[in-house]
């Protein structure tokens, strides 16, 4: 009889363009996004992290903070963007249009 696992093992990743915090570490199962975070200790590091208005994913799709995790999730906390790509894109043209 195979025993149900009372713990799960995630990943919590947040970039910066020089620095970067991984942590991987075991969750109870039913464990939410939110608790992880929380667990982690990533805030302790980076003040700056707002999970009330940035986006957070697993493995690159968007999810809540109120997702259950599963066994291997990669939570990864978004930075907000500071310039839109399509804006970049037109600061850029116009610039080459002006040499």
């Amino acid at each position: 009889m195979d025993r149900i696992p009372e713990h799960i093992e995630v990943e919590v990743a947040y970039a910066l363009p020089h620095h970067q915090f991984l942590k991987q570490f075991c969750v109870p199962v039913g464990t939410t996004i939110e608790q992880a975070i929380t667990l982690s200790g990533v805030h302790t590091l980076f003040a700056e992290i707002d999970l009330a208005t940035q986006k957070i994913g697993i493995f690159s799709k968007l999810a809540k903070l109120e997702t259950i995790l599963q066994n291997g999730d990669r939570i990864e906390i978004y930075r907000p963007l500071l310039l839109d790509p399509k804006e970049k894109r037109r600061k850029r043209l116009a610039e080459k249009m002006r040499e």
